[in-house]
């Protein structure tokens, strides 16, 4: 049975941070995550969450300046003791707020380093990530983005991410799946998804163009989610678009499938 979360930094943003969390519960949401939660402090997260009853299920390492255009600091030489302060960041509050999951972002790949000082830069910063997260009893997860919202991502398609975890033997390490991202970048999602099942930690959905909700582009979503439900896929799938008018009102394409869910848990309780 499919599990869906919502993405609070993208969703019910018709309210501030933290009453966001009650407005995915009035919506039916169990589970949340949230991009960057470290602009609320960690008790009020904490509190939102037992009021509400929910899991939070992934969270990001902190990722640089976001408002000067920084996307991830895992790639950029001489970065390296704030990208491993703000890992330390992610795991305390994932391990406080019981989120079983962080996400790096690569970044953007920087113009003034070498090839193999970015090479070199990468690789350490995950290494270190992934031994953090092993040893704190998390998954990590990384993430591939298309390069046309965010021109330079050094990270930009699932095979990427995928030789990286083999290659530096990440035992910690999932690809986490972006839909959007990866529609544009490669396309092929049902077969990426199975050949891929069991290296997919993490699933995030947006339609294609626009990157607004299942049903307003080009992706058939009834087909993907069938496709994931014969793989047997388990973890979590992730609503991570920018909503056409307000959150509520373009949640009406998931009301079948969280149905099923609901109607799932229920048999399983009883």
């Amino acid at each position: 049975m499919l599990k869906f979360a919502a993405n609070l930094s993208l969703l019910f943003t018709e309210y501030p941070l933290s009453e966001r969390f009650a407005a995915a519960r009035r919506a039916g949401f169990s589970r949340v995550e949230v991009q960057f939660p470290y602009e609320l402090p960690l008790e009020t997260v904490k509190q939102a969450l037992k009021t509400q009853q929910q899991q939070l299920v992934l969270i990001n390492i902190p990722a640089g300046d976001w408002q000067a255009g920084e996307r991830g600091l895992a790639c950029l030489p001489g970065r390296e003791a704030e990208f491993a302060a703000g890992l330390e960041q992610a795991i305390e509050w994932a391990q406080a707020l019981k989120a079983p999951r962080i996400n790096c972002l690569a970044g953007i790949t920087p113009t003034d380093a070498s090839a193999d000082a970015i090479r070199a830069t990468l690789h350490h910063n995950l290494r270190l990530a992934d031994r953090r997260c092993a040893e704190s009893g998390l998954q990590l997860m990384i993430e591939a983005i298309n390069t046309e919202d965010i021109p330079g991502f050094h990270l930009h398609t699932s095979h990427q991410v995928l030789a990286l975890i083999d290659r530096l033997e990440l035992a910690a390490s999932r690809l986490q799946y972006d839909v959007y991202h990866m529609q544009i970048m490669e396309g092929n999602l049902i077969s990426t998804l199975q050949r891929n099942r069991d290296k997919i930690g993490h699933i995030q959905i947006a339609d294609v163009p626009g990157r607004h909700e299942p049903g307003t582009g080009e992706i058939h979503f009834a087909n993907l989610f069938k496709a994931l439900e014969a793989i047997g896929y388990s973890n979590i799938i992730s609503l991570e678009y920018n909503p056409l008018q307000q959150t509520e009102t373009g949640l009406e394409w998931l009301k079948p499938w969280m149905t099923q869910e609901t109607q799932h848990e229920h048999e399983c309780s009883g």
